[in-house]
């Protein structure tokens, strides 16, 4: 194989990685806080914690996106 496909293989498990690591986070904390009666507000927040987190490498990706096909590695 190329280098080309083992770059290619390895970032899309890296990212297949994160999403599995995001949503069994949101599990766990989903299970401790039904377990906890934690207030609706409680629930926002943490959920908003977490979503703020994934959604800050889905801007790495973006902008790593764009700065790729800019022309800078």
């Amino acid at each position: 194989m190329l280098q080309e496909n083992f770059e290619l293989i390895e970032s899309i498990v890296l990212n297949l990685g994160l999403l599995i690591l995001f949503m069994l986070m949101g599990y766990a904390v989903h299970d401790v806080l039904s377990k906890n009666d934690v207030p609706k507000v409680g629930r926002y927040v943490t959920y908003g914690v977490l979503f703020l987190g994934a959604a800050g490498f889905i801007a790495k990706g973006i902008i790593q996106i764009f700065w790729q096909s800019s022309g800078f590695n």
